[in-house]
């Protein structure tokens, strides 16, 4: 279980905290949506950019997953992720409007997308291969049991304390997945240093947001601008995936 100065289980499951954090909180946050109307005056369809920002950016992040792998160190990379997803906790917990709340979450998304397939390229390239399917299994059951305990923990949350909480009592768990990470995680050096192709990025990063507005607003025109974009994306992904 151990390879050249890893030590793959704590790697596992510091991973793992954090992946199951995302989802927790992407979930427990459902329920605090009329406390959340309240609060911050404002429509339904303007409070479920809560989660959905966040599922927005934790699908723009995680296609570039294996281009990170490739050009940066997975401790590097998984510090990075730690560090950015503490930092959405810190801005929701203390936002003073929707707006700062709704940046949290887009920090939380991409601390998430980088550390979700994460966890499971360490599983697929350092476990032992005995104990791949026992350790693949355990990390998809970690995210699946993530959104039937989510709702329940966001509520008992705002029925004990506020829905600040909810992200409150997640920073002890991501100080203990940065102290496995770092103890776990072995340094290895990446010389390769690639172009990031940018414009099909940003092509990709356009064509999921103006879908995901134009299912929300029945657009056709947003409709017609994403079909546009994946067009774009995949012409120059064709080239430099």
């Amino acid at each position: 279980m151990n390879h050249k100065r890893w030590r793959v289980v704590p790697a596992i499951i510091a991973t793992a905290i954090m992946s199951f954090a995302g989802v927790l909180i992407e979930t427990s946050m459902n329920v605090t949506f009329p406390t959340l109307m309240a609060e911050f005056n404002t429509t339904s369809a303007t409070i479920q950019w809560v989660t959905t920002s966040y599922l927005l950016a934790l699908a723009i992040v995680i296609p570039i997953s294996t281009f990170l792998v490739r050009n940066f160190s997975i401790q590097s990379l998984f510090i990075t992720a730690n560090l950015l997803f503490a930092l959405g906790v810190l801005l929701d917990f203390l936002s003073p409007s929707l707006l700062v709340l709704v940046l949290g979450r887009i920090i939380q998304g991409v601390g998430t997308g980088i550390a979700l397939p994460l966890m499971f390229d360490i599983i697929l390239n350092y476990a032992p291969k005995s104990k791949r399917g026992l350790m693949m299994g355990i990390a998809t059951m970690t995210t699946s049991l993530a959104p039937a305990i989510g709702p329940t923990y966001g509520g008992l949350m705002l029925s004990l304390f506020d829905w600040r909480r909810i992200f409150l009592f997640l920073l002890p768990f991501l100080v203990l997945s940065l102290f496995l990470g770092v103890d776990g995680i072995g340094y290895e050096s990446h010389k390769r240093g690639e172009p990031f192709n940018f414009i099909s990025f940003l092509c990709l990063a356009i064509g999921l947001s103006t879908l995901l507005l134009a299912i929300e607003n029945l657009s056709w025109f947003l409709g017609l601008i994403s079909l546009i974009s994946f067009g774009f994306f995949y012409r120059f992904n064709r080239n430099k995936p």
